[in-house]
């Protein structure tokens, strides 16, 4: 009888663990699979286009924050109190007046006004200068 359990508690103590070791490698796959899995990326045809759009309103942001438009040769822009015309030759025109830490302090505030789960293109117009949102290309 003795025989009988050991036998009989060896051949289950065996099934259990090879019922945890297969659960435990199903699991370890699983992870594997999941980890190798590439994340999706951008379009660069796409990525260009959201980038474009997001440069273009980033240089309006500049423009407004900086008050530009109180200098503009527009009579709309300094009726309205915004920049109401092209922010790219506005801010070619006004970034000689506007000394670098103003620069700086505005670009600040605009990433810390930017939410944590925005898209690559819309982050990286976000993170450039005003100097570097006027450069042709």
């Amino acid at each position: 009888m003795k025989r009988y359990v050991k036998r009989l508690l060896a051949r289950d103590a065996d099934h259990v663990l090879r019922r945890s070791d297969l659960a435990v490698g199903l699991a370890m796959l699983q992870a594997s699979l999941a980890a190798k899995k590439p994340k999706p990326r951008l379009d660069p045809v796409e990525f260009a286009a959201r980038f474009a759009i997001e440069k273009a309103l980033q240089q309006r942001r500049y423009c407004n924050a900086l008050a530009l438009w109180r200098t503009c040769r527009s009579k709309h822009c300094r009726r309205r109190g915004t920049c109401q015309g092209d922010p790219n030759v506005c801010l070619q025109r006004g970034l000689a007046t506007v000394p670098r830490h103003a620069q700086v302090r505005v670009r600040d505030d605009i990433l810390a006004a930017t939410p944590r789960n925005i898209g690559a293109p819309e982050r990286a117009a976000r993170q450039c200068m005003p100097s570097d949102l006027c450069k042709e290309g």
